[in-house]
């Protein structure tokens, strides 16, 4: 496991590689993997349930991942969250498969959800569960 911006760091380098239009789900107070999406170019939308500040090129919504609105997720290929609460996966995965985009997690030490999705190993593990 690597310190913790260099787990932002990666899980951003893996996303800019291979997608183009990102929503991070629950940014709470840490909105390094996105600030590096949006430094990269990448159109990158960050959510969380209250206000939240986020950097420069970074676009915020407030929405509840649980109850969403589908069309703040329209067009995008991924949802992704750094260490949400495992309680917000099945969510994640629901508005995923909704908007046709893949859904990676990274977890909060050894949680996974169910089965754990597809392993990736970004140089931090990741988990595809859509």
């Amino acid at each position: 496991m690597g310190t913790y911006k260099d787990i932002e760091e990666k899980f951003s380098s893996f996303i800019r590689a291979h997608y183009h239009r990102p929503v991070e789900i629950g940014i709470g107070r840490n909105p390094y993997a996105a600030a590096r999406l949006a430094a990269a170019g990448l159109p990158v939308i960050a959510t969380d349930i209250v206000e939240r500040e986020v950097p420069a090129g970074v676009r915020f919504v407030i929405d509840d991942i649980c109850a969403p609105d589908l069309l703040l997720y329209s067009g995008a290929d991924l949802l992704y969250a750094v260490r949400p609460g495992v309680e917000m996966v099945p969510c994640l995965i629901e508005t995923a498969r909704a908007a046709g985009a893949h859904c990676i997690v990274y977890h909060l030490g050894n949680e996974v959800y169910m089965d754990g999705g597809e392993v990736i190993d970004a140089g931090i593990i990741l988990h595809r569960y859509v």
